[in-house]
């Protein structure tokens, strides 16, 4: 039985930390719906799994120390989210083979940030999926180190 739900917290990740890059360095509030999609509340107005899931991600993004936030905004968004030192550093950077991907490009087309936006325009969950979990690979070295 695939992991859709893993799939999902992947594609969640890239959005998320892609949407922050973009703001860099301005506190941007971030909407649960502008990365999962539309929610469809029960009868009861309890939002839907896939809503609760995504905002899990992004409360999971900032206790491992990706992403910095002001306050939760009600359960629909995060105030004044921003990414942290280390994050916009990693996303800076390339990855060698070793690490990821021998036939990623380099420069600055070989940038993880790149390489996130051109998996979520073209990309397979599958593709994607590597991709963050080096991302991740990278970043909790790097933590180590620290």
């Amino acid at each position: 039985m695939p992991d859709i739900h893993i799939d999902d917290f992947y594609r969640d990740t890239a959005k998320t930390l892609v949407a922050l890059y973009n703001n860099f360095p301005r506190p941007l509030s971030l909407y649960v719906e502008d990365i999962a999609g539309p929610d469809t509340p029960d009868e009861f107005g309890l939002h839907s799994k896939r809503h609760e899931s995504c905002l899990s991600t992004f409360i999971w993004l900032g206790n491992a120390g990706y992403l910095n936030y002001a306050s939760l905004i009600m359960r629909e968004a995060l105030e004044a989210a921003t990414l942290t030192h280390q994050a916009f550093i990693l996303l800076n950077s390339g990855l060698n083979s070793d690490e990821l991907d021998p036939t990623a490009p380099h420069g600055s087309e070989g940038l993880l940030i790149n390489l996130l936006r051109r998996e979520l325009e073209n990309g397979t969950s599958g593709s994607l999926a590597i991709l963050v979990k080096g991302v991740m690979g990278v970043f909790s070295r790097s933590s180590i180190n620290k």
